[in-house]
């Protein structure tokens, strides 16, 4: 049992996470999870099948290969929600685990801990150093100081370092990432959404689910409705659409108002997690009276494709046989509709408030009563991912921070400087320069070398 432990520790360790950790599997990952997010941005998801046979059809294929059926068949209609991305998600998440414990976190440790340079030969594997005959730490110490260094000091020696924040960026963008990729999971598994079109009026409670993760039913609301207490569309002056509105409340099960909020176009209404967007808009019914009879809510249907435009029709019964009756069309909620006869002749356009006769009845426009398309979404992960990307941001900015690091020896008269940098190398030969220029004073400095060989000449 101990050798098989042993066996697989050493597989893990001297195998396994060097793979993951690979920057080429890394990157790999992150291409093939780019480009499935975006067909699953490009291809519409959660449709209907009837929706995916009519535009994806098996003859011709889209690129010649994409049909419904291979659509269906790679889960191409849920993406984000099939049990391969969510594997990609994964395995890159544990490749940004392995890189940052195996890397990272060394990197780090590495730039915490220091050695003083105690000869001046050491000088020579460092990419800036110089030597001058005149100068003292105690003037290094007080620079140094000036320019938010941290100074080690011991005898004749010295260290300083400054920037360790950008040591500490990466490893925060890694955990930023992985923050995301568990937020995406989260939502994957848990989250769902549901399109309903409700007429002004009614109550509805969640039921038409489109999409929805395997642990998605607790997220479903069971122990509350909304009611649609109104539904109404403000219009330009030549008669478009401005905006769409939804007076929405939410009841508890006892159907006492909980929350209530006017939804429109990009202001939603948020409510223990589920959030209802307006999406769209329809005509559910007329309410007409014949002569003096109640009023009669007729219920109306889309007619025609989406081309041709957006119209609602039904047919009214004049006649008590039936053996008679109207067409009645809308196009809008502007309180219009026109009236054809059995022939599909226009006999007359009537307003709200308005009657016309037709076949021997008066016919009297109460109102067109309009239903709200609201688009409703829950996603337990979303607070994750921006959480994710906010320290995803911070860990970018960290990383930009330049460390640098200076060492300094003092011995036999001569004073030996030298130091590093990992980005703005530029900018650290300057801030070295005027160091040097500060310790020498008035005395000439030797030239300041700049790679190996030349230190080597230099700092011996």
């Amino acid at each position: 049992m101990t050798v098989g432990w042993q066996a697989l520790k050493r597989y893990i360790q001297r195998d396994l996470l060097p793979l993951l950790a690979d920057l080429r599997l890394a990157i790999g990952l992150l291409l093939a999870i780019a480009g499935f997010s975006i067909a699953g941005t490009v291809i519409e998801q959660g449709q209907s099948l009837a929706f995916y046979q009519a535009n994806y059809p098996e003859d011709p294929a889209l690129f010649g290969f994409l049909s419904w059926q291979v659509l269906l068949g790679l889960g191409l209609d849920h993406v984000y929600r099939t049990w391969w991305f969510l594997a990609l998600l994964i395995l890159f998440g544990a490749s940004l685990t392995a890189c940052t414990f195996t890397r990272q976190f060394p990197a780090l440790k590495a730039a915490r801990q220091w050695r003083y340079y105690t000869r001046p030969r050491q000088f020579q594997k460092l990419a800036l150093s110089t030597e001058v005959s005149q100068g003292s730490l105690a003037a290094m110490v007080g620079f140094l100081g000036q320019r938010r260094y941290r100074v080690f000091q011991s005898d004749h020696t010295l260290y300083a370092r400054k920037g360790i924040v950008g040591r500490i960026g990466p490893i925060v963008v890694h955990a930023s990432m992985l923050i995301i990729l568990a937020g995406a999971i989260l939502g994957a598994m848990t989250g769902f959404s549901a399109q309903e079109m409700v007429p002004s009026g009614e109550t509805f409670q969640v039921r038409n689910i489109l999409d929805a993760g395997p642990w998605a039913q607790a997220q479903i609301p069971r122990d509350w409705s909304v009611r649609v207490n109104r539904f109404w569309i403000d219009y330009t002056p030549d008669g478009t659409i401005d905006q769409f509105y939804s007076d929405l409340s939410v009841l508890d099960q006892a159907g006492d108002e909980v929350d209530r909020k006017t939804i429109h176009v990009n202001e939603p209404l948020r409510y223990q997690g589920v959030t209802l967007y307006q999406a769209d808009w329809g005509i559910a019914a007329v309410r007409v009276k014949l002569n003096n009879s109640p009023v009669l809510t007729v219920p109306m249907r889309r007619l025609g494709p989406e081309e041709m435009g957006r119209f609602w029709g039904t047919w009214l019964p004049t006649d008590p046989d039936l053996s008679e009756g109207v067409s009645l069309l809308a196009k809008d909620l502007q309180g219009m509709v026109l009236v054809y006869d059995q022939s599909g002749k226009l006999v007359s356009t009537v307003r709200e408030g308005m009657a016309t006769e037709v076949n021997g009845v008066a016919l009297s426009l109460v109102d067109v009563v309009g239903s709200t398309g609201l688009q409703i979404k829950a996603d337990p992960g979303i607070p994750l991912v921006y959480a994710g990307f906010a320290l995803l941001m911070a860990g970018v900015l960290m990383s930009y921070v330049s460390h640098s690091q200076i060492w300094a020896l003092e011995v036999d008269g001569r004073l030996y400087v030298g130091g590093r940098t990992n980005r703005a190398q530029v900018a650290f030969e300057r801030e070295l320069m005027e160091l040097l220029d500060r310790l020498s004073a008035q005395t000439e400095a030797l030239p300041l070398a700049t790679g190996l060989s030349t230190s080597a000449s230099s700092g011996a």
